[in-house]
């Protein structure tokens, strides 16, 4: 085989478009795994992709406007924290709650950017897209040992499974259960800033396209594990690749509109199988969606 290679290039193509949704289905597992069903992931990376456009195209520097997206993405996570985790407010409507939000605010404040682009800066960005594939490979291997072999990892897992024995042992579980959140959102932040800079590199408004579903649905299918995220994510990446490269290469007999609803179909088939397999609940953090409440314990 050599680097071009039709099937070396789709695959190249796969792990490209599985990043973004590696990245925020990695940051989902952190909050999950905590013990918090995050269900506003699509508005994070929303919020993710337009702060990262934005700082890009006003610095000229795609690593600014990363790392302004996880900075500003960890921060709507925290009021998401304060909410849930603080005020015990319920999880699911909350969640979509912060999705509308983020959908909203992206839109409101990448309104004069859309139809730009970032120019070399973008440019930039995509020829440096292997950095970013090999850093969403590598925070996946991290994060399977982190919460395999690692004491702060065993404390995130009792999180989701008996906050009341780290509360017993004085731990602080709200704090803790908040600083995961936040962390996590980081994570998904850092998935829509991929779309926006490197992988477009310009601004759509709801640019991310169901993608923060799929990556919620990835961590399901997942069980919960860090390296099934990586397998599904190359998946999906496949089915996407695939959908633009018969659409550019004029696979007229195929419709385009099937074409589109490829990765979600997919997402749909894999939660079938994956509701066959786990029937008894296997992999889910027990109390995942449950606020605490220290009085009640």
């Amino acid at each position: 085989m050599t680097l071009s290679d039709p099937t070396l290039l789709l695959l190249g193509a796969a792990l490209v478009s599985a990043t973004p949704i590696l990245y925020a289905a990695l940051g989902e597992l952190l909050i999950e795994r905590a013990g918090v069903l995050n269900l506003g992931i699509e508005g994070s990376m929303l919020v993710g992709a337009v702060t990262a456009f934005m700082v890009a195209h006003g610095s000229g520097s795609s690593l600014a406007g990363m790392v302004c997206a996880i900075l500003a993405t960890a921060a709507f996570g925290g009021v998401f924290a304060a909410l849930v985790v603080g005020l015990r407010l319920n999880q699911v409507v909350t969640g979509l709650a912060m999705t509308i939000l983020g959908s909203g605010l992206s839109a409101f404040l990448g309104q004069s950017y859309v139809g730009l682009t970032l120019g070399a800066a973008g440019s930039a960005a995509t020829a440096a897209s292997g950095l970013y594939v090999a850093g969403g490979l590598a925070c996946a291997v991290l994060a399977a040992l982190f919460l395999r072999y690692t004491r702060p990892g065993l404390l995130l897992r009792t999180l989701g499974e008996n906050p009341a024995a780290l509360d017993a042992l004085g731990l602080p579980v709200v704090p803790l259960r908040c600083l995961y959140v936040i962390l996590g959102s980081g994570l998904i932040g850092l998935g829509g800033a991929f779309i926006s800079v490197v992988l477009t590199p310009s601004w759509v408004e709801n640019m991310t396209a169901g993608r923060g579903w799929i990556a919620l649905a990835l961590v399901i299918f997942a069980r919960w594990r860090a390296l099934w995220i990586v397998a599904g994510a190359v998946l999906f990446g496949l089915i996407d690749a695939y959908r633009f490269r018969a659409q550019v290469g004029g696979a007229s007999w195929i419709d385009p509109h099937f074409l589109n609803m490829l990765p979600y179909v997919a997402t749909l088939v894999v939660l079938g199988l994956q509701s066959r397999r786990s029937a008894q609940g296997a992999g889910t953090p027990t109390l995942l969606g449950v606020a605490y409440d220290r009085e009640r314990r």
